[in-house]
């Protein structure tokens, strides 16, 4: 019998020592990254390292003074919030002004708490772990330093302003456009400049502002002085015949594998779906091409219009469609047509660098240059190309011959300008008077180089 007590005490004593033990085994081990700066947003990284990842609880909360607030709680609901890999157990959580509205500028804690099990479940072991950041909610600074910014309704103008701290990212907002800021490339590293538009179909009221974001989210903006001068676009109609459509449909379609339509062989609907939908997409491919520009101006002076030609075309011409006397179709033509002898030499219009040297769907074979600051040139409906893609071409570098392909009646040049992949008119870069006044007047009030001064 006695045995049996020895026995039963032992098994006692040495389950109170395991429970005892177990109430002293160390908790899951925690690692808090991620931003050690917040402003309108951030982000906290949380790694929670424990036996197989078995947790039974884990929170996280920003503490600042009396607030708390939360930002995990391990629910059967936000458990599959957790990444989970091997052991470790990893979670992100947006911080910021934006996701705690509450929060203000100065130190802030981030507290995170995580339990495990222990003893088969019976007990548990916690652990907490704080990590201090720093909340930054005072936006960039802006001063605009250019005057007289006078802009023509579908035309482009350019600004010199500062910003403080000088890598926050920056630029013109114009209604829903927004167009980037580059340094200036002078000793002063806040000096920037920007080119900016107003669209043909932007109201002449469009809000215009300049505006600067933190890497934290912090945003400040401020408007400047600016005249908007109306322009009048002219309305023409495109006649549209059998023969025409039985010339450019086929070749289009043959060259756009990225346009589907239900039925080739009818020349209207396939034409229709051409204007509309392969338009749209090409402008879209136009449009991306804003992101490959340089940082610097590699233009030199005014734009050259290809001389000896007849404007048959203008810009933001409102172009009703007809077939068979009926109303078919209504577009914008955003460019000028260019008509010179057939095959004539066609020229860069200013310095720069080709982004792109092919077909491109309505266009045919174009040619897109890139002048830096998120200016370009277009060329297009050629029937021959003569550059590369990445190649630089200087001022009335010759870049191909004039032609009819893409969606064009006859040989001629479709030219258009583009200032962050939106077309503009080409009048305002044609005229050395306005490049004198709207660009180089204001660099050289600035003290900045001027256009293609180190540009390689």
């Amino acid at each position: 019998m006695w045995k049996i007590l020895v026995t039963l005490v032992v098994l006692a004593v040495g389950a109170a020592a395991l429970w005892v033990n177990a109430g002293r085994a160390e908790g899951p081990a925690i690692e808090i990254g991620g931003s050690t700066m917040v402003g309108q947003t951030g982000e906290i990284a949380v790694t929670v390292t424990a036996p197989n990842a078995a947790l039974t609880g884990f929170e996280v909360t920003v503490v600042q003074g009396d607030l708390r607030t939360p930002l995990y709680a391990l629910t059967p609901e936000t458990a599959s919030d957790l990444s989970v890999d091997g052991d470790r157990v990893t979670l992100t959580r947006a911080t910021g002004k934006r996701v705690m509205p509450e929060i203000k500028a100065g130190e802030a804690a981030v507290v995170v708490t995580a339990t495990r099990p222990v003893l088969f479940g019976l007990r548990e072991a916690t652990a907490t772990a704080t990590s201090t950041i720093e909340v930054r909610l005072t936006p960039p600074q802006l001063a605009v330093l250019s005057q007289f910014h006078y802009i023509n309704h579908g035309g482009s103008e350019l600004v010199v302003y500062r910003v403080n701290p000088p890598d926050a990212e920056s630029g013109v907002r114009v209604g829903d456009q927004t167009y980037r800021g580059f340094p200036a490339g002078s000793a002063d590293p806040a000096l920037r400049i920007a080119l900016f538009a107003l669209l043909w179909d932007q109201p002449l009221n469009t809000r215009i502002e300049v505006f600067a974001r933190d890497s934290l989210g912090n945003e400040g903006s401020g408007t400047f002085d600016f005249r908007v001068f109306p322009k009048q676009f002219r309305s023409s109609t495109i006649p549209l015949d059998d023969r025409f459509l039985g010339r450019v449909v086929p070749s289009i379609l043959q060259n756009s594998p990225e346009l589907r339509v239900d039925d080739p062989a009818n020349l209207l609907a396939a034409y229709l779906a051409i204007n509309r939908d392969l338009r749209r997409m090409n402008n879209e491919s136009i449009a991306s091409l804003a992101a490959e520009t340089a940082p610097e101006m590699l233009w030199q002076g005014p734009f050259k219009q290809l001389i000896n030609t007849a404007v048959e075309a203008g810009f933001a011409d409102q172009r009703t469609y007809v077939y068979n006397g009926q109303d078919v179709d209504h577009q914008v033509h955003l460019g000028f047509d260019l008509a010179s002898t057939a095959a004539a030499p066609i020229r860069s219009a200013n310095r720069g660098r080709v982004v792109h040297a092919g077909w491109l769907g309505i266009y045919g074979n174009c040619v897109i240059i890139d002048h830096g600051l998120g200016l370009q040139s277009l060329y297009a409906h050629l029937s021959s190309i003569s550059v590369t893609l990445g190649e630089l071409v200087e001022t009335e570098a010759e870049l191909g011959r004039s032609g009819s392909t893409g969606l064009a009646g006859g040989d001629h040049l479709h030219f258009t300008m583009l200032l962050g992949g939106n077309a503009i008119t080409p009048i305002d870069w044609w005229s050395t008077q306005w490049v004198s006044d709207r660009v180089l007047r204001k660099l050289n009030e600035a003290g900045l180089p001027a256009p293609g001064a180190g540009a390689q």
